[in-house]
C-alpha cells in the first residue's frame, strides 16, 4: 500500500485547493464543495497524490520503441536485434517440438496462451498449449484435442495472467516464483532442484526466468537447437542478438533455449499499452478520453483507493492480496480446480511461508475488455462485475478464511454511477486498441501463428496464406456499447 507522509497529503491538499478540486478521501473536507468543476485539474490533482514522487508522469508507460526508457535486466540489455527475435519466437510455432503425440508437433507457441486478440492473454478461462486444437476469432474456440487424456493437456492450472507492460513486474506468475531478484532474494531454499523453479539460479528476473523456463514446461525445449538447423534466418538472428554468448550453466539450459528464453524476455518487455487514452492523457491529450472515464479514474485514484494496490505504470505494485477470489471452477474449465493443489494458496504455494497464504499477486489493469475471464480462477465475465466484487468486499470462496483476507478488501460504499464511471476508466481508458502492432507478420517458418493445427488453420485463415486476427476493441466483453 502507497501510505502518505504528511507532506505529501500537505501538497495534495494545496493543489485541491488552488484549482479548486474535488476531494480524495485522504484530502480536505467535502466532495461537494468542488462538485462540477474541470474533471482534467481533478485527475491531474489525484494522480499527483497518489504516486510515489508526487508526479502524475509517474503513471507514465514509455514508448514500446524506446529501449532506454523501459525497465530491464542488467543481465539481458535491451537491443532490437533481441527483440526482433524475441518478437518471433514467441509466435513461432515450429518451437513446438516435444509434444505428448506427435500429431501436436509444431502446432502450438507461447503465443497460444498468450496472443494479442485476447490482450495477450488465452481467450479460454484455462490457456491450453499442447492438447489443443482450433482458435475462433480471438481464442475463445481453442479445446481439448479428443486423442489427449486429461493428465496430458498442457493447460495451466490457474488463469493465464496477461503479459502486457511485464516490464513492471519483478516476478512472474500469480505466486511470483520466477525471478532471482527483487522480492526473490532470500528465496533460495525454494529454488528446487529439477523443477522448472530452478532457473532461478540463472540469476535472471521474472520475465527472462519464466521465458526460459516456459521453453521446457511447454514442451518446447529441443525447439530453438532445431531452429538454428532449419532455419538461416533464425541463425542470422541469433548470431546478431547473441554475439559470442555463452551459456550460464549448460547442464541445466542448453545455450539455445537460454538465447530464446532471454529474446523472447526482451520483446515482451516491449510489449506496452503506450497507447491507450489514459496514456495519451497523461502526454497531454486531454480529449483522449471521455467525461465518463475521466470520472472513473479520479474516483480510481482518489476516493475509491483503488491506487493503493495497482499504482505505477502498469497499475499493478509487484504487491500480493488475499481478495477471496474464486478457482478456476465452472464452464469453459478443462481440468476443473483441485482442492489439493498448492496454486490455490497463492503466494505461499512458493514461498511457504504461512502469511502468504492466499495472496495472489496484483495484476496489471490495462485491456482488460479483450477477454471475457477475470480473476485468477476466471470466476468474473466482466470488468464491472470485478468492480462490484471489489465495492461490496464479499469473498467468494469460502476456501479464504475471513481473518485471512487483505485488509485494503472493504466496502468501497461507491453508488452505480460511480461504479458504471470506474468501469468505463477500465474498459475505455485503459484500452490499447492497436495490440497487433507488436505481433509479427510473417514467421521464418512459414507456420501459422499463435496455434498451427488444421483447426486453428482454418479459423485464422493460414490456409494457402499466412495471417493472425488483429485485435478488436473488447471484443471479449458487450459492455462497450452505451452511452456513459
Amino acid at each position: 500500500m502507497n501510505t502518505f507522509h504528511l507532506p505529501e497529503l500537505r501538497r495534495a491538499c494545496i493543489l485541491l485547493f488552488s484549482f479548486a478540486l474535488l476531494v480524495t478521501p485522504m484530502g480536505c473536507d467535502s466532495d461537494e464543495e468542488f462538485a462540477g468543476l474541470d474533471l482534467d485539474a481533478q485527475l491531474m490533482a489525484a494522480l499527483q497524490a497518489a504516486a510515489d514522487n508526487g508526479e502524475a508522469s509517474f503513471f507514465m508507460l514509455p514508448d514500446g520503441d524506446d529501449l532506454a526508457s523501459i525497465p530491464q535486466d542488467p543481465l539481458n540489455p535491451l537491443t532490437q536485434a533481441k527483440v526482433d527475435l524475441g518478437r518471433l519466437l514467441m509466435h513461432e510455432t515450429a518451437l513446438a517440438l516435444n509434444p505428448m503425440h506427435a500429431e501436436s508437433m509444431g502446432t502450438y507457441s507461447c503465443s497460444s496462451c498468450h496472443h494479442a486478440a485476447a490482450g495477450f492473454r488465452a481467450g479460454i478461462p484455462q490457456g491450453l498449449a499442447d492438447g489443443g486444437v482450433g482458435f475462433g476469432r480471438f481464442g475463445e474456440r481453442r479445446v481439448p484435442n479428443p486423442s489427449y487424456g486429461d493428465d496430458e493437456l498442457d493447460r495451466q492450472p490457474i488463469r493465464a495472467p496477461s503479459m502486457m507492460n511485464a516490464a513492471y513486474q519483478e516476478a512472474n506468475l500469480w505466486n511470483g516464483q520466477f525471478g532471482a531478484t527483487g522480492i526473490n532474494a532470500g528465496t533460495e531454499s525454494e529454488w528446487t532442484v529439477d523443477t522448472p523453479i530452478e532457473v532461478n539460479t540463472l540469476g535472471y528476473e521474472g520475465i527472462e526466468t519464466q521465458a526460459v523456463a516456459a521453453l521446457a514446461v511447454h514442451r518446447m525445449a529441443d525447439g530453438a537447437a532445431q531452429l538454428l538447423q532449419d532455419y538461416p534466418e533464425y541463425q542470422t538472428m541469433f548470431d546478431a542478438a547473441f554475439p559470442g554468448f555463452q551459456a550460464t550453466n549448460a547442464a541445466l539450459v542448453p545455450a539455445e533455449r537460454e538465447m530464446a528464453g532471454l529474446a523472447i524476455g526482451a520483446w515482451e518487455r516491449t510489449v506496452l499499452a503506450d497507447e491507450a487514452p489514459f496514456q495519451r492523457w497523461l502526454r497531454g491529450e486531454t480529449g483522449a478520453m471521455s467525461e465518463a472515464q475521466k470520472r472513473g479514474a479520479v474516483l480510481f485514484f482518489g476516493r475509491a483507493n483503488c491506487s493503493s494496490c495497482h499504482n505505477g505504470p502498469s497499475l499493478a505494485d509487484m504487491s500480493f492480496r488475499a481478495l477471496g477470489m474464486g478457482e478456476l471452477l465452472g464452464p469453459g474449465v478443462f481440468s476443473p480446480f483441485n482442492p489439493k493443489d498448492p496454486v490455490h494458496l497463492g503466494r505461499a504455494s512458493f514461498t511457504q511461508v504461512d502469511a502468504d497464504r492466499y495472496r495472489f499477486k496484483v495484476p496489471q489493469l490495462y485491456n482488460l475488455a479483450d477477454g471475457a475471464f477475470l480473476g485468477h480462477g476466471s470466476t468474473f465475465s466482466s470488468i464491472r462485475e470485478v468492480v462490484e466484487y471489489k465495492n461490496v468486499a464479499v469473498r467468494q470462496t469460502t476456501n479464504v478464511p475471513v481473518d485471512r483476507l487483505d485488509p485494503l478488501f472493504v466496502p468501497l460504499n461507491l453508488t452505480e454511477d460511480e461504479i458504471d464511471d470506474i468501469t468505463m476508466f477500465l474498459e475505455r481508458g485503459l484500452y490499447d486498441p492497436n495490440l497487433a502492432r507488436h505481433s509479427p507478420t510473417s514467421l521464418p517458418s512459414g507456420n501459422c501463428f499463435p496455434n498451427n493445427d488444421t483447426q486453428s488453420r482454418i479459423d485464422l485463415g493460414c490456409e494457402g496464406a499466412l495471417a493472425h486476427p488483429a485485435p478488436q476493441q473488447g471484443r471479449g466483453f458487450a459492455l462497450l456499447g452505451g452511452s456513459r
